[in-house]
């Protein structure tokens, strides 16, 4: 959470200290991180701009001066879970040249993101999206295809490289890995974030990847 820096001075007396006014992003950014803090508090209630506006201490047009609608709100933290996977994909791929373990990197990757940002995985799985704009279930559905597309082609190289035998099914074993993924996200979610998405893992690796 960004907060305002402590300062070691005395306040002026002829300059009573007042609320600092934040820097250009940083009250949007902090929108989006009390959004995504509200997402991962118990009962999962639908999460108004009202209640979001009270708890930043601002009015609700302060929130639209940053963002139009909550839609955008929500597409501003998509965009964030969009930019932090695939950069964290290509990193992985950039850097490993063994498939498998591309593959190993990337599932372990995707239960870690959800663990360590239980709001979002809210988002992930489209429960935090019930009754917001279509446009942008739409969105996190283009999010997992890409995924998906990103897994798919480590199972292509891993049949090309001989790890894997070439009846293998590429595009079957990615809807498999993806479909695991997705499951474990809603276990998480939907047990309170208590069940850690990654529980087991190391035993389940040796089906899903090989």
């Amino acid at each position: 959470m960004v907060t305002d820096s402590d300062s070691t001075d005395s306040p002026s007396p002829q300059k009573p200290a007042g609320r600092t006014r934040p820097k250009p992003g940083e009250r949007r950014l902090q929108i989006l991180q009390m959004l995504a803090t509200m997402l991962q508090e118990p009962g999962g209630e639908r999460i108004t701009t009202a209640a979001l506006a009270a708890r930043l201490d601002v009015s609700e047009a302060a929130l639209y001066r940053h963002f139009a609608s909550k839609a955008q709100m929500f597409e501003g933290l998509i965009q964030f879970i969009e930019q932090t996977l695939f950069g964290l994909i290509n990193q992985i791929t950039t850097q490993e040249p063994d498939p498998l373990r591309q593959l190993r990197s990337i599932l372990q990757m995707l239960l870690s993101f959800a663990e360590h940002n239980p709001g979002m995985t809210r988002v992930l799985i489209g429960d935090a999206l019930v009754n917001e704009h279509d446009r942008l279930q739409a969105r996190i559905n283009q999010l997992v295809d890409r995924v998906e597309a990103s897994v798919r082609q480590c199972f292509r190289g891993a049949i090309e490289q001989g790890q894997l035998a070439a009846s293998e099914d590429p595009a079957s074993r990615a809807d498999l890995l993806v479909a695991y993924v997705l499951g474990r996200w809603m276990r998480y979610a939907k047990t309170g974030f208590k069940r850690a998405p990654a529980e087991g893992l190391e035993v389940q690796l040796r089906r899903l990847v090989g």
